[in-house]
């Protein structure tokens, strides 16, 4: 239940982000003027007939933010009942979702750009716990890692906090204009995280595997959404589709971002918090033993709970 739930959540998340995305990009923020009322209806009595324009993006992205919440708080429920760091987890998204919907109704009612900036990052990191929880909810989530170094647990860490700080840096591109910030960042994680995503995929790992394989394909797409996104706009050349393409472009750019998130987010987790990812001690006189509660690499493990 939990993980159906996840996942649901998770998927309805990404859709989010999209229309967030459409909103940015389409200078639609502020086109319903008033929150938590829609032009003073009650938010889900909004007449259709009046969604057009800017506030189709704006209304559509609040009644998504809803269906969000509402998944969220089923999600904590059911996280609740798993006990154990599971049930914390779910506090904290509980905490996290609420408080991306008080940052997003304040960007409006303040006026004030910095709030959208924490509510663009504040997004990213939602969207990356979302995808934890449900790799330590699914059923291959809880099959033990297999022996990683030390070493590259700790860059796989650093990859996602690399990644993390490319997401901001994004951010502060989009509403304050630092481009510097991002193409440094882009030239980094461009750099790095291709090399730590090859070596977790040697591990050859049930989850790491495919997600390093998927990490290393969606950095590609990302590069060249990146390349479209700043001819776009911040060029004069000519690109097809116009307007639609001008929009597109970094909306695809952010969402891709976000799953390129998820995926280094999820690694790191992975050979964080797993058991059995420790290789087994030699003992003297004998053959090597599995240390004390460890377990081997393939087999059902008590990973799905954070002790």
């Amino acid at each position: 239940m939990a993980y159906r739930l996840a996942l649901a959540t998770l998927a309805a998340t990404c859709v989010l982000i999209l229309l967030g995305g459409l909103v940015t990009n389409t200078g639609a923020a502020l086109a319903v003027p008033d929150w938590p009322s829609t032009f003073g209806y009650n938010m889900v009595l909004f007449p259709w007939s009046r969604m057009v324009g800017g506030i189709l993006y704006e209304h559509s992205h609040r009644l998504m933010g809803a269906l969000v919440g509402l998944l969220t708080l089923a999600l904590a429920g059911a996280l609740w009942r798993e006990g154990g760091g599971l049930r914390r987890l779910g506090l904290i998204a509980m905490a996290a979702v609420v408080a991306q919907g008080a940052l997003g109704g304040l960007r409006v009612v303040l006026l004030e750009d910095t709030l959208a900036i924490f509510h663009g990052c504040l997004a990213q990191a939602f969207f990356a716990l979302l995808a934890v929880i449900t790799l330590l909810t699914a059923p291959r989530g809880r099959v033990a890692a297999s022996p990683t170094e030390p070493a590259l647990k700790g860059l796989a860490v650093l990859a996602a906090v690399l990644v993390y700080a490319q997401i901001v840096f994004g951010t502060l591109l989009t509403h304050a204009g630092r481009i510097d910030l991002h193409l440094a960042g882009a030239l980094l994680v461009l750099v790095f995280v291709p090399i730590v995503a090859a070596q977790l995929r040697r591990t050859g790992d049930a989850v790491a595997a495919p997600i390093s394989r998927l990490v290393s394909v969606l950095l590609g797409v990302q590069l060249l959404l990146g390349i479209g996104s700043f001819v776009a706009r911040f060029s004069s050349i000519w690109i097809p589709g116009e307007q639609f393409t001008v929009t597109a472009l970094p909306v695809a750019h952010r969402l891709v971002g976000s799953l390129i998130l998820a995926a280094t987010v999820v690694l790191a987790v992975r050979f964080s918090v797993v058991a059995g990812s420790v290789r087994p001690a030699p003992t003297e006189g004998g053959p090597k033993e599995e240390r004390a509660g460890s377990v081997a690499p393939g087999q059902p493990g008590p990973v799905g709970r954070l002790s």
